[in-house]
């Protein structure tokens, strides 16, 4: 790191959980984000401003006047532009020193894996549960670490999945795929605050599990309810039907 880097990121430096080894950890970090919308907005910036040296923004949806209410990587003057090119611009101000790839195209389990093995950690910032489980199914068999949120009306979620650790579960132990389909924020509304701090504790997760310090949240399920200012946190484990986990084994075997 120059002076400008060592400036930038002193208070972060200062900490002794991270220090300045943790700091070139996350430098040298690559992280997917799929999903540039009301969670996207606070994990790409925090991110990017917390100097995760590469960022992979994934979103195919362009920038709508009712995203601006809570989507806080863009603003006014983006509408009708894609996601990722307003939010790539955002980022680039807040920290030109990060690298910044943009994907188009609308991710499936059919083209997902190439993304996913390119990065060291995914954030599911997405807001449907077929690409929730296509982001699980991928990242646990390629061994990469996924950061889920979710967040609706006034509720939200964070966990976190690391299949490089033996005993963490995957998204598929906490949620079954024939269940119903995902709310959507569109049809149910959201509080606009509330995917800010569900964001910003994805963030806070992705730099946890890239610095090597904490305990990240492996087998626990954050819950928020912004109603009553109410935090609860709920243990679970491994499904030992899930065919995710047992496709895990049976790979490491």
């Amino acid at each position: 790191m120059n002076d400008d880097d060592l400036l930038r990121y002193s208070r972060h430096i200062m900490l002794p959980e991270i220090d300045y080894a943790g700091q070139e950890r996350l430098r040298a970090a690559r992280v997917l984000i799929v999903g540039l919308g009301g969670l996207g907005s606070p994990v790409s910036m925090y991110l990017a401003s917390a100097g995760v040296g590469t960022l992979v923004l994934a979103d195919f949806d362009r920038v709508d006047l009712s995203n601006l209410q809570r989507q806080i990587a863009h603003d006014t003057a983006g509408i009708g532009q894609l996601k990722t090119e307003s939010a790539a611009a955002r980022l680039r101000a807040i920290n030109p020193t990060v690298q910044i790839h943009t994907v188009n195209d609308r991710l499936t389990e059919e083209n997902l894996r190439p993304w996913v093995e390119s990065v060291d950690l995914v954030c599911d910032c997405s807001d449907n549960f077929t690409l929730r489980f296509a982001l699980n199914a991928v990242s646990m068999a390629v061994g990469k670490p996924l950061v889920s949120g979710a967040a609706i009306r006034l509720e939200g979620q964070v966990s976190v999945f690391d299949p490089r650790d033996p005993q963490s579960p995957c998204y598929r132990c906490l949620y079954q795929e024939e269940g119903e389909e995902a709310l959507r924020c569109s049809e149910t509304g959201v509080l606009s605050p509330l995917v800010g701090m569900i964001g910003s504790l994805q963030a806070v997760e992705a730099i946890k599990v890239l610095a090597g310090f904490g305990r990240p949240l492996i087998g626990r399920l954050a819950l928020f309810d912004v109603k009553n200012a109410e935090w609860r946190t709920l243990k679970f484990r491994r499904d030992p039907a899930c065919p995710v986990c047992q496709a895990r084994v049976e790979a490491s075997a």
